[in-house]
């Protein structure tokens, strides 16, 4: 019966295509419905883009700085994270204005 990732890849052009060489947009694709399938997910659903969005989404409300999470998905600095990502960074703006109002609290209070 063979292992997880021969059951997976059985003779595909991705398995094939894992000697080295890179993997085109179609292979990717392809071989991340075959794994959303294996796991139970609607694959019709997912992309990889998507999937990327929700870890630095996951990543950011879990408190990660933006810092980490930049190294995480391969940027070499944060500004690109924070251009693609800012909707999903969210909690890092929200802490940052928590903590202003701490420092600067408002008149009369």
């Amino acid at each position: 019966m063979g292992n997880f990732s021969e059951q997976l890849w059985g003779d595909s052009p991705e398995r094939r295509q894992q000697v080295g060489t890179q993997l085109d947009a179609a292979n990717v694709r392809r071989a991340f419905r075959r794994i959303a399938t294996a796991a139970k997910l609607p694959a019709k659903d997912w992309t990889p883009r998507e999937l990327r969005h929700s870890f630095v989404s996951l990543l950011s409300d879990g408190g990660m700085p933006i810092e980490q999470i930049s190294r995480l998905v391969g940027h070499s600095g944060t500004s690109v994270t924070e251009l693609i990502y800012r909707k999903q960074i969210r909690p890092v703006v929200d802490n940052g204005a928590t903590a202003m109002d701490r420092i600067f609290p408002a008149a009369g209070t």
